[in-house]
């Protein structure tokens, strides 16, 4: 009996080995007939990590934080070449290659802080410590970022892991894995830093000119107590900027309210397209009309700067100019978001009626002789004609169009609103009869010509606010920026004065509306009444039915340019 109780152990133990050994046989054929593969399920769970942590670092992966007066978010991204990329939107962004790793840092600024600021300018002695303030702002939004991505790509992966491998274990491996290659990736980018990468920054947007506008980092650092004068001129002006607009008794305008950009005179100006499409987006743009001058020589070669049109995602209503030609033409009317106006043509965009013409004069073609003013009041003729039957017809046009303002007299009296360009210098007026008249500058700063002129041209456009029933004219913002080399940039907001008793004609007024300016450019002085007009509802004042009258002599705008 002892005997047996002392052989038990051993018999116990012979069996598990045997049986161990069995499994060991056994085991590798059947696992080869159910498992799969090892490098499949090795890149299925790497697959998973990437997506995890990428899903986890979108959703709460990103910081606000501070830095000096501006407040920015600050976030990492999965990227293949790493470096860092700062927004500052509208304006653009400016990339710097940092480091060399698949993480990419993103800065968006979001807004300058008034407060910040105005504590700055009241104690320009703290502009001596901004730096170290900078430094320390950036240090602690990258240690708060770094955690909060530690957090996120963990969570992200682990998640997405146990919702496809239903496993605990095979989630938490996950979530290690991703935790793993975000170290990994903060080693490279460590060990690949490149601190001098802030001194060749690559800029996009309206930022692309920084380099000529700001000049190069280097001399900055070397020049940098210029630069803090300039810094605190800059923090100042924003200061009374944000007091200013805080006060004025400025028009709002309602969402509802027609938007329409008004462009004119590009002149080639690839710049251009940036400006435009940056106000489309801020303002809320619903149509843009172009009054002509988009080319410099009308050349087939040159039909390929027009493809942006395609991309601004805003009906863009155009007329031909005296440097556009019937190629230009053929070439727009091919793209789905453009209308083109020529001999009185009318179209209905976002519910504005909108007519115009061609200017009946390409000047770049030598071999043509120049009609002058009498062919641009012939234009501006047939275009009244075309006012009058449109009204006859029961659908009134709301804006007409053409190149030269010459032309676009001849439709006072037949529409609240005309609109055109060709003399490189903005101005405002109500003609005789009741229509307002604007004639908008340069948008292109005159396009490569302007390297010519003793002075920068300036770039302008304006921004109209219409009403959506009435499709009256409300208030306009004037946007100037410098041209070439200059940093200047103004917007100014007018209202359109009551214009009195019906059918009276406005008496001119130097003045303008509270918080705005007239254009005080070498090339531009200020329009008689250049914030008069007709009332916001109704007929507009002096509306005629008669034939369309011609510009008399005297008249306040001035002769357009003779073209080069």
């Amino acid at each position: 009996m002892a005997r047996d109780v002392l052989r038990f152990p051993f018999r116990a133990t012979r069996t598990r080995i045997l049986g161990h050994l069995h499994s060991r046989r056994e085991g590798p054929t059947s696992a080869l007939t159910h498992a799969p593969h090892p490098y499949s399920r090795a890149l299925g769970l790497v697959a998973v990590v990437v997506l995890g942590a990428w899903l986890g670092l979108l959703v709460v992966g990103s910081v606000k934080t501070p830095v000096g007066p501006m407040d920015t978010r600050m976030t990492l991204r999965p990227s293949l070449t790493g470096g860092t990329k700062i927004n500052v939107s509208p304006l653009g962004a400016l990339e710097m290659k940092t480091h060399t790793a698949p993480i990419r840092l993103d800065v968006d600024v979001d807004q300058l802080d008034p407060v910040r600021s105005t504590a700055l300018v009241e104690h320009p002695e703290r502009l001596s410590g901004l730096q170290a303030e900078v430094t320390h702002d950036v240090a602690d939004g990258t240690t708060e970022l770094a955690v909060r991505s530690c957090v996120a790509v963990v969570s992200g992966a682990t998640a997405l892991g146990l919702a496809v491998y239903r496993r605990p274990r095979r989630a938490l491996a996950a979530g290690g894995l991703a935790l793993t290659l975000l170290a990994a990736s903060g080693v490279g980018a460590y060990a690949t830093w490149n601190p001098k990468s802030v001194l060749e920054p690559k800029f996009s947007g309206l930022l692309s000119s920084a380099p000529q506008v700001v000049g190069s980092a280097r001399s900055i650092v070397t020049d940098f107590d210029v630069y803090q004068k300039e810094l605190a001129r800059l923090v100042t002006n924003v200061t009374k900027l944000y007091d200013a607009t805080s006060t004025l008794p400025t028009y709002q305008p309602d969402p509802a309210t027609l938007r329409v950009l008004h462009v004119s005179d590009i002149h080639l100006n690839p710049a251009s397209w940036h400006i435009i499409g940056s106000l489309v987006e801020q303002y809320g743009i619903d149509v843009i009309i172009d009054s002509g001058d988009t080319m410099d020589h009308g050349a087939s070669a040159e039909n390929t700067f027009l493809d942006p049109i395609a991309d601004l995602g805003v009906p863009y209503v155009w007329v031909r100019g005296n440097h556009d030609s019937e190629i230009t033409q053929k070439y727009l009317q091919r793209m789905k978001n453009v209308r083109v106006l020529d001999d009185g043509r009318a179209v209905t965009v976002a519910g504005l009626r909108v007519a115009g013409t061609g200017d009946p004069q390409f000047t770049p073609d030598r071999s043509t002789e120049v009609g002058g003013d009498p062919a641009e009041r012939m234009a501006g003729i047939q275009l009244a004609s075309a006012l009058r039957d449109q009204e006859a017809a029961g659908t009134p046009v709301h804006i007409a169009v053409a190149h030269n303002p010459v032309a676009a007299r001849e439709t006072d009296g037949l529409v609240p609103l005309a609109l055109s360009g060709h003399v490189h210098h903005r101005e405002t007026e109500v003609m005789a009869h009741g229509t307002r008249l604007k004639i908008e500058g340069s948008t292109g700063g005159g396009g490569l010509r302007a390297v010519q002129n003793d002075e920068p041209e300036k770039v302008r456009t304006s921004v109209l606010y219409l009403d959506r029933t009435t499709k009256r004219l409300q208030a306009w913002d004037e946007i100037t920026l410098g041209g070439l080399g200059l940093t200047t940039a103004e917007v100014s907001r007018h209202l359109p004065k009551e214009a009195g008793t019906p059918g009276a004609s406005p008496s001119p007024s130097p003045s303008t509306s509270p918080g705005t300016s007239p254009d005080t450019s070498p090339d531009s002085s200020p329009s008689p009444n250049p914030s008069g007009g007709e009332g916001l509802a109704g007929p507009f004042p002096g509306a005629r039915t008669g034939p369309a009258s011609r510009t008399p002599p005297d008249a306040p705008v001035p002769a357009p340019a003779p073209a080069p």
